[in-house]
Order: structure tokens, then C-alpha cells, then sequence
């Protein structure tokens, strides 16, 4: 199995996290679907301050930094991104400082927002944060980072910059690989029958990197990506370059064909980082339910989309929704959560 994935086992990689995750069924959940039998991948449950999916991708990014004799880790994400929290943990955990760039993505200045969730996690930890103006300019603010980098190396350290924007090699996307690898593990030993997965489609590196890993893998299983940042028109072409940047990392042959590449942007409107009435109730459903926390940034809006899919599917197929984490964002946005209720 290990040689279908080529040179991933031979790249720089720190173990941070908590693995395999497990996969737990939601029988409250499925009850609503006539013959369907639910499941749900715990990358929630991934350790490490909170935990979540970048847990698995930091460890590809730190491996490299260590590898570097990095002391000082940069990073750039919206306000309330799990990202930067969680490289802020990875850093202490591993004696460096860390840097965080907090861009404005989403339309809103209310305190909750601004200053509780995820930005509290981030001082706890005793990050230094920077602000960038805009939300949707990735290259200019991989562009800062780098300025930002310059200014510490001026002063004797050795920083190592994560870049989110396309043309940087995805090494956080081989953390998906890794946990492909440990799914199709899974499946066979406990003779899990999954028809099709639903996760996030976000930076891309997750849904990449997972596909990727099944397709490596020769494991047939459809994955399906629900869009949270950007229409599947615009997702489609990046995860897309994003396979084929993995495939040139491993030094194998990619394995996903354009058809693989299957995206739903039905529950992304108004946008990143903006909850809709479908996306809210797919939180307070799964709460109420089997007592899954979901974010509203999301993993609300993928298990809308699950939903959805559970109610077209035909009688007798399993599917598993992937939990990427999130859990800070709630407090963030409790206002619109349980109104009244802050």
C-alpha cells in the first residue's frame, strides 16, 4: 500500500495529532432516511489545541520548517480560521514563535466575532498577530507574509512562511493522503460498505488530498466536496491543479481523472464565512441529534450538503460525512446561533 503513494513516507513530517480518528455511526441521524446507514469520519477529535483537519496538514508544513531550522512559523487566514490557531499550537508544541496574519474575509465588525473563538485561542497561545485589509486577495497576502518574513530575518531569525495561495507546492494536502490511506485501513478492517464521502472544499488541500490518496490507493469510493469559499466552477479548476501538484510531490502518476472531481456549491451562498438558514439548521440538527458540533464557517454547510445527498440516495448505501473541526467558531458566532441568547 505504501509504495501506491510514492515518496510520502520519505518527506520531512512532525507527528502532531491524534490518529486514526474514528468513524462513528449516526443511527439518530439516519433514522430520517428510509435504508440509509450514516457514518462520520471524528478528524474533530484530531488532539492539539481543539483539534481539526489542519492538524494533518500541519504536520507535512512543520516537518519542513523543522527540517529548515525554522524558529518562527507565519501563517495568513480569515479571523476565525482554525489554520492559524491550530499552526500557532503547532509552534509552541515544537519551541517556535509563530506569526498570524488575520485577513478581513467576512462582512461583519461585531465583537464576538472579532475577538472570541478562534482569535482567542490565537492570544492564549501567544501568537503576534498582523492584519491584512482585504479577504479575497490571496497573492497579496502571501505577498505580506513574505514582507513580514524579511522584517524577522533583519532580526536574526529564521522564519518559515506557510503560503495558502496557488503556485506554492500543497504540502498540507499529503496530510490528506496520509489519511486516506488510514480510512481505506479502516474500512477494510471493520468492513465499512461507503458509497460516497462528503467533506469541505476549501484551500482545496483536504479534498484534494483525500481523493488523491483513495484514487492512489485504487480505492473506487465517490468523494464529493461541498463548496465554502468559492464557486465549483472556480473549486473544480483548483483542486484539479491540486492533484496534479501532489502527483509531482509523490513522484507518481496522477490517479484522478476529471470526472472524480465532483463539488456542490448549492449551500455556499452569501458567502465564506456567512451562515444561511440551511447551514444553520444542519448545526442545530446534528446537536440535536448525536451531538455533533458543527461550525458555521464549515462543517454546518457540509452536512447540509450531506443531507441533502441522504435524501436522494436510493435505499441501502452508506455514506460518511468527514468532520473537519471548528468547534471555536461556534462561540463566534453564538448571536446568530441561539439568538438572544449571548
Amino acid at each position: 500500500m505504501s509504495a501506491a503513494l510514492g515518496r510520502l513516507d520519505t518527506l520531512p513530517r512532525v507527528h502532531l495529532g491524534h490518529a486514526p480518528t474514528p468513524i462513528d455511526e449516526m443511527a439518530n441521524l439516519a433514522r430520517a432516511f428510509d435504508g440509509l446507514t450514516l457514518y462520520v469520519k471524528r478528524d474533530d477529535c484530531t488532539g492539539l489545541a481543539i483539534g481539526g483537519n489542519k492538524v494533518r496538514q500541519l504536520e507535512f508544513y512543520m516537518g519542513e520548517a523543522q527540517a529548515q531550522g525554522a524558529d518562527t512559523i507565519l501563517i495568513t487566514g480569515a479571523r476565525q480560521s482554525n489554520f492559524v490557531r491550530l499552526a500557532a499550537a503547532a509552534a509552541r508544541v515544537l519551541g517556535m514563535d509563530c506569526h498570524i496574519q488575520l485577513e478581513e474575509r467576512v462582512p461583519r465588525d461585531d465583537p464576538l466575532y472579532r475577538e472570541s473563538g478562534n482569535v482567542l485561542l490565537d492570544r492564549l497561545l501567544g501568537a503576534t498577530l498582523h492584519t491584512y485589509p482585504q479577504g479575497e486577495d490571496e497573492a497579496g497576502a502571501d505577498k505580506q507574509l513574505e514582507t513580514l518574513a524579511d522584517d524577522l530575518k533583519s532580526k536574526g531569525r529564521n522564519p518559515y512562511v506557510i503560503h495558502l495561495a496557488p503556485g506554492h507546492k500543497p504540502l498540507g494536502a499529503l496530510g490528506y493522503v496520509v489519511a486516506a490511506r488510514e480510512l481505506a485501513n479502516q474500512i477494510r478492517e471493520q468492513a465499512l460498505p461507503v458509497d460516497s464521502i462528503v467533506v469541505a472544499s476549501g484551500s482545496g488541500n483536504t479534498h484534494a488530498g483525500l481523493l488523491f490518496g483513495l484514487r492512489a490507493l485504487g480505492v473506487a469510493i465517490a468523494v464529493h466536496g461541498v463548496c465554502v469559499r468559492r464557486p465549483a466552477d472556480q473549486q473544480h479548476a483548483r483542486i484539479a491543479a491540486r492533484c496534479h501538484e501532489i502527483a509531482g510531490l509523490l513522484g507518481i502518476a496522477n490517479p484522478v481523472s476529471d470526472a472524480d472531481v465532483r463539488l456542490d456549491d448549492a449551500f455556499l451562498a452569501p458567502g465564506y464565512g456567512q451562515l444561511n438558514d440551511a447551514a444553520t439548521d444542519a448545526i442545530a440538527r446534528a446537536a440535536r441529534t448525536e451531538a455533533l458540533l458543527l461550525d458555521p464557517v464549515y462543517t454546518g454547510k457540509v452536512m447540509a450538503g450531506f443531507l441533502h445527498q441522504a435524501s436522494q440516495a436510493a435505499p441501502g448505501q452508506t455514506l460518511l460525512f468527514w468532520h473537519t473541526g471548528g468547534t471555536p467558531a461556534l462561540f463566534a458566532y453564538a448571536d446568530d446561533l441561539v439568538p438572544g441568547q449571548g
